[in-house]
């Protein structure tokens, strides 16, 4: 376990996007249904990510891994093999998209993983997927399960309030069944701007989806046309650079995050803009530096993984801040409702949970802090996005947690010029 001192200091220059993780899970799911050679181009390489392309391995779809590029090609599963081992780590991309994988198949798949990830969402998804023919065994913890299809196309009703990931599972799969399907979502849509990202890969692939409201209409017989998918840059990742802009002063200018595909935490654009920074957007990269701090409101249910950030961002902000919405945060890799207001208060800012969000009353100082004890890839990069900003140097880890999502974080926050050392 490594645990990294920042400094505090100012933040400036211009760095690349790393890949989108949210891409490079939707273009492996894409490889594997192509059912023959498919080129992932610039994937980001991350835990999570190499999870995907491992357990579509496991269900006949290898893969071969150089810097620049993913190649993906079937290959022939042993007859002998009654059972398939999936192991998802700690992604929950992975065990919902792959799930769905499975379940288009005849063969017994039994998935785990680590973590928290049992204890995360997936009655929605295995229920609509039971409606469409699988057959799900849960253990006596209910994770790991054992599922075995094949499903047929038809109508689904799926409860949405806790992940788009169960819309954006099916959305993926369903247009391969030979069968129409439709799929109506149930209760408060929560991180919409994911499931704009599935439908706008779907589109790159011409597989055609219709969506009016809360419906989907999903012609079967579908396939993938194209054999690549070039993974543009992450606005998830670039999120942190720009925050860190933000709150020491900048500028800090990300290139590679294209408006052109949708993404979640590009709202934090929006947000910054509330929060009285400079924001200059051009076709090819965004620069983000501070300008009048103020408080700001915000409802995150789109955009949840922005929390930690959002809370720490506040943190820094002289006033009464409030983070609402994004209920589902709760379920995440940590409490991170919970774990935002620990390392706010961590700050000195003063925190009230209420049952909508937090309402934060930062400082324009905040203190350094000790938080070694953090696992949460999310909560490590916003803690030490903030510690730029406080009146000492901050411990913060576990280092090695930024791999799951942002294995150059630390080599970004260098670039722009802060100082952060092993301790």
């Amino acid at each position: 376990m490594t645990v990294r001192t920042v400094q505090p200091g100012r933040a400036m220059g211009r760095v690349a996007a790393p890949p989108s993780k949210s891409y490079t899970h939707r273009a492996i799911v894409a490889a594997f249904l192509s059912s023959h050679r498919f080129s992932v181009e610039g994937p980001l390489d991350s835990d999570d990510t190499r999870a995907s392309a491992t357990a579509v391995g496991r269900l006949g779809m290898a893969v071969s891994r150089s810097p620049r590029r993913w190649t993906f090609h079937p290959r022939r599963l042993s007859p002998r093999a009654r059972r398939i081992e999936v192991d998802c780590g700690e992604s929950g991309t992975t065990l919902r998209f792959v799930t769905v994988l499975a379940a288009l198949g005849t063969r017994q798949v039994r998935f785990r993983g680590r973590g928290r990830l049992g204890s995360r969402p997936m009655a929605p998804l295995l229920d609509a997927l039971r409606g469409l023919g699988a057959e799900i065994h849960p253990e006596p913890t209910g994770f790991p399960f054992i599922i075995r299809g094949p499903i047929h196309g038809g109508r689904v009703r799926l409860v949405a309030s806790e992940s788009s990931q169960f819309t954006s599972a099916l959305l993926l799969a369903l247009p391969t069944r030979t069968e129409d399907s439709r799929i109506l979502l149930e209760g408060r849509v929560v991180s919409e701007p994911y499931v704009d990202a599935t439908l706008a890969t779907l589109r790159r692939f011409q597989v055609e989806v219709t969506r009016r409201g809360r419906e989907f209409r999903i012609p079967g017989g579908q396939a993938i046309h194209g054999d690549r998918f070039q993974v543009p840059g992450d606005a998830s990742s670039a999120a942190y650079l720009w925050v860190a802009g933000a709150i020491s002063g900048g500028p800090v200018t990300v290139t590679g995050v294209s408006a052109d595909w949708p993404q979640a935490d590009r709202q934090v654009l929006h947000l910054l803009r509330r929060a009285g920074a400079e924001v200059r957007e051009s076709s090819t990269s965004v620069t983000v530096r501070s300008g009048s701090p103020r408080p700001f409101a915000m409802d995150l249910t789109s955009c949840p993984d922005l929390y930690p950030l959002a809370g720490v961002l506040a943190a820094t902000l002289p006033g009464r801040s409030r983070l609402r919405g994004a209920a589902h945060v709760v379920h995440k890799e940590s409490n991170r409702r919970t774990e935002t207001a620990r390392i706010v208060r961590a700050f000195g800012a003063r925190v009230r949970v209420a049952s909508d969000g937090l309402a934060i009353e930062g400082r324009s100082v905040p203190r350094p802090v000790d938080l070694r004890d953090l696992t949460d890839h999310r909560l490590v990069m916003s803690a030490s996005v903030g510690a730029l900003a406080a009146s000492g140097p901050s411990r913060i880890g576990v280092a090695e947690a930024v791999r799951k999502s942002f294995p150059g974080f630390w080599s970004a926050l260098t670039d722009l010029g802060t100082e952060v050392a092993d301790r």
